[in-house]
């Protein structure tokens, strides 16, 4: 598995800060995340009006499942002010619900540590012992 710092540089290499049609903007949060069979994914955040567009985690693993994989080992997103964010809720519920394995996932709450995501997501919807 890489290194947090490594998966940083490469999301922070992913930013792209755009501006879009009308108050739109994108690329201002890029996301890497690593599979476990160690292949790199990337995506940037698009935010346009009437709260259109998706979270950089998002497109990444929109990228993973286009090329058939579903597990992630570690994912990080970062802002173009170089501040690591940790996944919302809509990404953290995203990923448990693309694989049983991602709660197990390392999820980067800041630059130099990751927790596993059943941390940061403790009662998914769907478990049965809730």
């Amino acid at each position: 598995m890489k290194d947090l710092a490594e998966l940083y540089e490469t999301a922070r290499q992913t930013l792209r800060p755009m501006k879009l049609k009308q108050y739109g903007e994108a690329g201002q949060v890029a996301c890497a995340l690593e599979t476990v069979n160690g292949t790199v994914f990337t995506g940037i955040c698009i935010d346009l009006p009437c709260s259109l567009g998706f979270c950089a985690e998002q497109a990444a693993m929109a990228e993973m499942l286009k090329a058939g994989e579903t597990q992630i080992a570690q994912i990080i997103a970062v802002g173009e002010d170089g501040r690591v964010f940790p996944p919302c809720g809509r990404c953290r519920e995203f990923m448990a619900q693309i694989s049983e394995h991602n709660r197990n996932t390392l999820a980067a709450v800041t630059g130099d540590r990751a927790v596993p995501l059943k941390e940061l997501l403790p009662y998914p919807w769907e478990q049965e012992d809730v």
